[in-house]
C-alpha cells in the first residue's frame, strides 16, 4: 500500500488557493505567499502541524477567494523548505502528501480554515488489470520524454515506479493539461478509472508533441536555408571586393540617403553618423543590428528641427477659446497674455502652466482648445499611477526592448518641437524601488535647464524649450513642492448652477444631440428640467454627470423615435424622472425654526458649497469631549479650540455648567462623508455654546470662519462655494469673517442679489447675532 494513506489528516487544517495548477501528493509543490493573508496562514503553520491543504481555483474565480470558488478536492501538503525574502514574500516547497475532502468551512478570516475528511484510494481485487494498465502509464511515459527534452529528471525516473498510485500521481503533475483535466484524475477515487482517465489525457498529450516536433522540424530546415544565403552573400561580397567592386547592405544605403536629407544638432547627426559605420560592419544576422538600426530611426524620426508657426492673433484665440469653454476667464486671459508677449518677444521662455480643479471642470479639454488657439499640434501624457522614472528618462540601450521615454516618443507623436504638451494628473505620480518620475520632470518642466533635455536611450540632448507644457492637478498637496514651483498655479473651480445650465444649453445639449442623430425638432430642453437634473440628479463640480444624464434622456428618445414616434419631447422639471427616474440627491435646507445646540455652518466640498448643520448634546458624565461625524484632524482641533474659549469666559456668559461632571458630543450629520478644515471653527463655537446657555440659535443665518484663542475670527477658503451652497438651501444672510469680505467679488452680481453679508473680526461680535433670548425651539 502507499505511505500516504499512512499519513493522518488532521480534522482541520488551513487552505491555500491555487490560481493555477494542481497540487498531487508525492510531489513537490513551489508556492509563493505575498499578501497578508497567504503570510498569517504560513506563519499559523509553521507553528503549528507544519501542513497546509492546496486546493485549485475554479475556472473563472477572481480574489479574494472564497470556498464557492474552489474545488471539493485537495491535497494536504508538509512544508520541506521555507525561505524567506525582503518586502514580506515568502517562498515555501511543499510536498503532497494525502488527498481530502472539504466537508465545511470553519473561517474564512485571516485565511479558510475547513473541516476535512481523508480520500482513500479503492483498489482493484484484478492485480493483473492494475498491472497491464500501470505498463501502460510507463510506456506513454517514456514516449513523452522522448518527445519532450525538457521533462523534469523525477518524471523521468517514474520507469523506475512499481506502485501505480505513485506513478499515476506524479505523471500527472509532469505532463501539460488543463486545471479541469488534472483536478479529474485527483477525484478518481478507483485506481484503474484513475489510470484510465490519466491514459487518455496523456494520449492528447503525445499527440500534440508529434505535431509540435514536426513543426519544430520544418522550421530548423528554413533556418538552415537562410543560414546558407547568409554564406553566399558574405562570399559574394569577398568576390566583388576582390574583383575592385564596393557594396553596401540596402538597408544602410537606405538610412544613409535618409541622414543627409535630415536637418539634425550637431551632436545627434555626430551620434547617428557613428552608430551608421557600426551598422555597416555588422554581419546582417548579428543580435545588435536590431538594436542599432533601431537607434537610427529613432534620431531620423524625431523632429529636431520641425516646427510648426504660431497663428499670433488675439482676436482669433479669444474667439476659438469663447467657442470651446464657458467661463474659465483666469485661464483664458492667461493664454492671451501668453501670445501678446510672444508677439512681443518670440524668443521670451515658455512658462509652465499647472490648472487645478476638481474633476470634469475641462482642465484637459482647454489643453487642446489652447493648442487650436496658437496654430500647434497637442500631445496628452497621463501620470496618473507611473512608477518608473524611465518612463519619464527613457531606457539605457544596454536594456532589451529599451525605448526613449514618454516625452520624446509624445514629440515624436505631435511630428513638431513645439507642440502643446498636455501632462495629465501631475498630482498622482507614484514612487517605488524604480525611482521617482517628479524628480525627472524637474528636469523637464523647468526653462533653465530643458533646452538640453537628456534622454537616456538617445544619450544626446533635445531642446525641448520651444514645447508649451502644462500639467492638471486635482490637488496641489501631493504634488513634491521643488515641482510645485516650477509651475505658474491656475485654480480653475467648480460651476456654479448658473454656469452649468449655461454649459449645458451651449455645449453639452448640442453635442449629444448630435451623437444620437436628434434635432430640435424631436428633443428640446427647457431650464426648468435641466435645473433639476443639476439638482437631483448630479452632485460634482464639474459637468461630467450632468453630460451622462443627457447623454442618458438623448438616447432614450432616440430609441422612440427609432420606434416611429418622431413626436416632439420637451424635458422640464415635471418629466425628468420619466426618463432619468427617481431622485438621486437631495440638498440640505434651513432648518423650520430655531433649536437649541443646532447651529448653521458652511461647507465646501468637491461638488460645490453646501450648508452644515452642527449638533451638541450634553449629559452628565466625566468630562469628555465626543466628536462624530467622520471628522478629520482639523476639524476636532477646531471644536477643541472653540471649547477652550468658552470656558475660558464661562462667567460671561453666566455658564454654571461643572465640565469636569458634564460630557459634551458634538455632531455632524452625514457620518458617511469624511469632513475636515478649519472653516467650522464659529458654528461649533456656536452650538455648543447654545448647549450651554440652553437659548436657541437663529436658524435663517449660517455662518463660516476658523476661530482663534484669543476670539479673533479668521479668513477661509472657497467663499464662492459656500454663499451659492446657502443661497440653494435658502439661506439669504451669511457671516463671513472680514477678511473674505474681498472674495464677495467672484460671486456673479445676480446671485449676491437678495442677500445679506455681515462681516466680523471677533467671536464676541458673532454670538449676539445667533443666540436668541429665551427658550424657543426644540
Amino acid at each position: 500500500m502507499p505511505e500516504t494513506q499512512e499519513f493522518v489528516v488532521p480534522e482541520v487544517i488551513p487552505i491555500l488557493p491555487m490560481p493555477e495548477g494542481v497540487a498531487f501528493p508525492y510531489t513537490i509543490v513551489p508556492v509563493t505567499a505575498t499578501n497578508q493573508s497567504e503570510l498569517h496562514l504560513v506563519d499559523d503553520s509553521v507553528s503549528g502541524n507544519k501542513t497546509i491543504g492546496l486546493v485549485s481555483i475554479r475556472e473563472g474565480s477572481e480574489p479574494p477567494y472564497d470556498q464557492e470558488d474552489l474545488y471539493e478536492v485537495g491535497t494536504v501538503s508538509g512544508i520541506v523548505k521555507l525561505y524567506r525574502f525582503p518586502g514580506d514574500v515568502v517562498r515555501l516547497n511543499l510536498k503532497g502528501l494525502a488527498r481530502f475532502r472539504i466537508l465545511e468551512s470553519v473561517e474564512t478570516s485571516p485565511y479558510i480554515t475547513a473541516r476535512v475528511e481523508k480520500i482513500r484510494t479503492v483498489w482493484p481485487d484484478d492485480s493483473m488489470e492494475l498491472e497491464a494498465w500501470r505498463k501502460n502509464i510507463e510506456n506513454q511515459l517514456r514516449e513523452i520524454v522522448e518527445l519532450s527534452p525538457g521533462v523534469p529528471d523525477e518524471v523521468q525516473l517514474l520507469g523506475l515506479v512499481n506502485d501505480p498510485e505513485r506513478l499515476g500521481f506524479v505523471a500527472a503533475s509532469g505532463i501539460e493539461a488543463n486545471t479541469k483535466d488534472k483536478q479529474k484524475v485527483l477525484e478518481e477515487h478507483d485506481m484503474v478509472k484513475r489510470l484510465k482517465l490519466l491514459s487518455r489525457i496523456m494520449g492528447r498529450e503525445i499527440k500534440v508533441l508529434r505535431l509540435r516536433n514536426k513543426i519544430q522540424g520544418q522550421v530548423r530546415s528554413e533556418i538552415e536555408q537562410d543560414q546558407k544565403e547568409y554564406y553566399l552573400k558574405e562570399q559574394m561580397k569577398a568576390i566583388q571586393k576582390e574583383l575592385g567592386g564596393e557594396t553596401e547592405n540596402p538597408e544602410v544605403l537606405e538610412l544613409r540617403k535618409k541622414l543627409a536629407r535630415k536637418q539634425l544638432p550637431d551632436e545627434a547627426r555626430t551620434a547617428a553618423e557613428e552608430e551608421l559605420k557600426r551598422l555597416a560592419r555588422m554581419p546582417s544576422a548579428a543580435p545588435e543590428v536590431a538594436v542599432t538600426r533601431n537607434y537610427i530611426e529613432w534620431l531620423l524620426q524625431l523632429p529636431w528641427m520641425e516646427s510648426t508657426r504660431d497663428m499670433l492673433s488675439i482676436d482669433r484665440a479669444r474667439r476659438i477659446l469663447d467657442n470651446d469653454h464657458y467661463d474659465l476667464k483666469e485661464v483664458k486671459q492667461r493664454v492671451l497674455e501668453f501670445l501678446a508677449v510672444r508677439m512681443l518677444n518670440p524668443e521670451a521662455s515658455t512658462p509652465i502652466l499647472c490648472f487645478v480643479g476638481p474633476p470634469g471642470v475641462g482642465k484637459t479639454s482647454m489643453g487642446k482648445s489652447i493648442a487650436r488657439a496658437l496654430g500647434r499640434r497637442f500631445v496628452r501624457l497621463s501620470l496618473g499611477g507611473i512608477h518608473d522614472e524611465a518612463e519619464i528618462r527613457g531606457h539605457r540601450r544596454t536594456y532589451v526592448g529599451a525605448m526613449p521615454g514618454r516625452i520624446i516618443q509624445g514629440l515624436k507623436e505631435a511630428g513638431t518641437n513645439n507642440p502643446v504638451f498636455m501632462l495629465d494628473e501631475v498630482d498622482k505620480i507614484g514612487r517605488d524601488f524604480r525611482g521617482d518620475p517628479t524628480s525627472a520632470l524637474l528636469e523637464v518642466l523647468d526653462p533653465e535647464q530643458n533646452f538640453s533635455f537628456h534622454d537616456n536611450y538617445l544619450n544626446v540632448p533635445f531642446d525641448l524649450s520651444k514645447v508649451k507644457f502644462i500639467t492638471t492637478a486635482n490637488q496641489l498637496d501631493t504634488i513634491p513642492s521643488p515641482l510645485r514651483d516650477r509651475m505658474e498655479i491656475i485654480r480653475i473651480p467648480g460651476y456654479t448652477e448658473e454656469e452649468k445650465l449655461e454649459i449645458a444649453r451651449q455645449y453639452l445639449i448640442k453635442k449629444q444631440r448630435r451623437n444620437a442623430g436628434l434635432d430640435g425638432k424631436t428633443l428640446r430642453f427647457r431650464k426648468s428640467g435641466l435645473r433639476k437634473i443639476i439638482d437631483r440628479y448630479t452632485r460634482e463640480a464639474g459637468v461630467r454627470e450632468l453630460e451622462r444624464q443627457i447623454e442618458k434622456i438623448c438616447r432614450k428618445v432616440a430609441m422612440k423615435v427609432a420606434r416611429g414616434d418622431e413626436s416632439l419631447t420637451v424635458l422640464g422639471a415635471s418629466n425628468v424622472s420619466d426618463l432619468l427616474g427617481a431622485e438621486r440627491y437631495k440638498s440640505e435646507v434651513a432648518g423650520s425654526r430655531p433649536s437649541v445646540g443646532v447651529a448653521t455652518g458652511l461647507a465646501w466640498t468637491p461638488a460645490g458649497g453646501e450648508i452644515l448643520f452642527i449638533e451638541t448634546a450634553l449629559m452628565s458624565g466625566s468630562g469628555k469631549v465626543i466628536l462624530t461625524g467622520h471628522l478629520g484632524e482639523v476639524m476636532k482641533e477646531s471644536a477643541s479650540a472653540a471649547l477652550s474659549w468658552i470656558r475660558s469666559r464661562a462667567e460671561e456668559y453666566g455658564l454654571e455648567t461643572d465640565f469636569n461632571k458634564t460630557d459634551i458630543h458634538v455632531h455632524v450629520p452625514a457620518g458617511a462623508t469624511p469632513k475636515d478644515g478649519p472653516s467650522a471653527g464659529v458654528p461649533m463655537l456656536i452650538s455648543i455654546l447654545s448647549a450651554l446657555t440652553g437659548r436657541p440659535v437663529r436658524n435663517d443665518v449660517a455662518v463660516t470662519g476658523e476661530i482663534s484663542l484669543q476670539g479673533r475670527v479668521m479668513p477661509v477658503g472657497g467663499v464662492k462655494e459656500k454663499v451659492l451652497g446657502a443661497k440653494a438651501a435658502g439661506i439669504n444672510k451669511v457671516v463671513l469673517p472680514g477678511d473674505n469680505m474681498k472674495d464677495l467679488e467672484e460671486v456673479p452680481s445676480e446671485l449676491r442679489k437678495g442677500m445679506e453679508f455681515f462681516s466680523v473680526g471677533k467671536v464676541s461680535e458673532v454670538v449676539p447675532m445667533f443666540l436668541l433670548e429665551g427658550e424657543e425651539g426644540g
